[in-house]
C-alpha cells in the first residue's frame, strides 16, 4: 500500500504519511482516490477500523472480536500504522506491550463508517440489530446522518452534483496498487456484513461503483475505464445486480448490449463513496491538484461533504458523535 518516490541519488524511498498533516504525493503517481480505495477497499482494514472507532486499541481485543489470523492482523495493523492511521504506543514498558491509537488522520475516517452504518440500517434490515448505535451528543438523540453540501447546507443526492476528474485524476491513477483479494466468507457477520463488503471490500468493486456514479452504463464503458479483466467486470456486474444495486436493461443501440443503471439502493450508497473521497483528498495531496472536482448544481459552489443530524439538523462533528455497540 506504500507508494514509492525517488530520492536525489536515484534510490527508492517510501512515501511518508504524517498522522497529523496531509501526505504530499509525487506527480504522476497513484492519486488520492487510488490510495483511499487501497485503504478502505480492504475488508480487514474496514473491520479493524470499525472496532477502533468503538474503542478497541489492543491486538488481543481485535483477535477476540474478529475471525482474523495472527498473520493477517499483524500485517493490517502494520500497514495502517505506516499509512498514518494508527500510532503504535507503548502501554506496558516492562513487557514491551503496545496498543494502536487512532491518529488525527485515523479519527477523521468516522464519516465513512457512519455513512456505512446508516446505509446498512436502511437497506440491509436483516442485520440492523447488530449495528452500532449512533447518538448525537448535541441533542442526545439516536440519529442518522443527512448528506449535504457544506457551502449551502442543503441535503443532496447524486443527481444534484456534477463533476469528474481534476488535474491529478484519471482511471489509471485512481485504481489502487494492491493485489485483488477474493472476499472470504470468514468475514461475513463480523461487523460490516456481506453487502457492504461486496460494494467496497474489493478494489475493483469500489472502482466500478465509482465509475457508475460518473456515468458508466455499459460493459465496455466499465472495461475501458477500469482496465480490469473482463471476467472480473462480469462477476462484479452480476453481484451488483443480485444485490439490487444495479438494474439491468436492454441497451439503446442494441438490445443485446445490456445497460446497467444504479437503483435507489445503489444511489443511496453515494454518501459512503463521497465521504471516502472527501477524506482522501484532504489527506493525500497530489502535486498537480485534486483528483476529483465537484460542483453542487443548486448553489453553484464547489461541493464539499457536510453531514448533519436528522434529529436537530446540526452539523455533525466527530467529537459530538457517540458510537456504541449494538444489542
Amino acid at each position: 500500500m506504500t507508494q514509492r518516490d525517488v530520492s536525489t541519488d536515484g534510490s527508492p524511498r517510501p512515501l511518508v504519511h504524517p498522522p497529523d498533516r496531509p501526505t504530499r504525493l509525487p506527480a504522476g503517481g497513484t492519486n488520492a482516490v487510488g490510495l483511499t480505495l487501497g485503504l478502505i477497499g480492504d475488508e480487514w482494514n474496514l473491520l479493524i477500523l470499525r472496532y477502533a472507532l468503538l474503542g478497541v486499541r489492543r491486538y488481543g481485543e481485535w483477535r477476540k472480536a474478529l475471525p482474523i489470523s495472527h498473520a493477517v492482523l499483524t500485517r493490517r495493523l502494520s500497514a495502517l500504522t505506516e499509512m498514518g492511521v494508527f500510532e503504535r504506543v507503548e502501554y506496558q514498558a516492562s513487557a514491551r506491550r503496545f496498543e494502536y491509537v487512532l491518529t488525527r488522520r485515523g479519527r477523521d475516517l468516522w464519516p465513512v463508517l457512519l455513512t456505512i452504518w446508516a446505509w446498512e440500517s436502511r437497506w440491509v434490515t436483516a442485520h440492523v440489530e447488530q449495528l452500532p448505535r449512533m447518538v448525537h451528543r448535541g441533542c442526545g438523540q439516536e440519529f442518522r446522518p443527512v448528506f449535504g453540501c457544506a457551502a449551502c447546507g442543503r441535503a443532496v443526492d447524486p443527481r444534484d452534483v456534477d463533476g469528474g476528474f481534476g488535474p491529478s485524476g484519471s482511471w489509471n491513477r485512481s485504481v489502487p496498487e494492491v493485489t485483488t483479494r477474493r472476499r472470504s466468507s470468514s468475514t461475513e457477520g463480523a461487523g460490516l456484513f456481506p453487502e457492504t463488503m461486496a460494494l467496497i471490500g474489493n478494489r475493483w468493486s469500489a472502482t466500478l461503483l465509482g465509475a457508475a456514479f460518473q456515468g458508466a452504463h455499459r460493459f465496455r464503458d466499465f472495461e475501458q475505464r477500469l482496465g480490469a479483466p473482463p471476467t472480473i467486470i462480469s462477476d462484479r456486474l452480476r453481484v451488483f445486480c443480485e444485490l439490487g444495486v444495479f438494474a439491468q436493461s436492454p441497451g439503446a443501440e442494441r438490445a443485446d448490449w445490456l445497460s446497467y443503471h444504479l437503483t435507489e439502493k445503489g444511489r443511496a450508497f453515494y454518501p459512503v463513496i463521497m465521504t471516502a473521497i472527501d477524506w482522501g483528498q484532504r489527506w493525500f495531496r497530489a502535486a498537480e491538484g485534486p483528483a476529483l472536482v465537484y460542483t453542487h448544481r443548486e448553489c453553484g459552489q464547489d461541493f464539499q461533504v457536510r453531514l448533519s443530524c436528522n434529529q436537530c439538523s446540526a452539523l455533525l462533528r466527530g467529537t459530538e458523535v457517540s458510537v456504541e455497540p449494538g444489542a
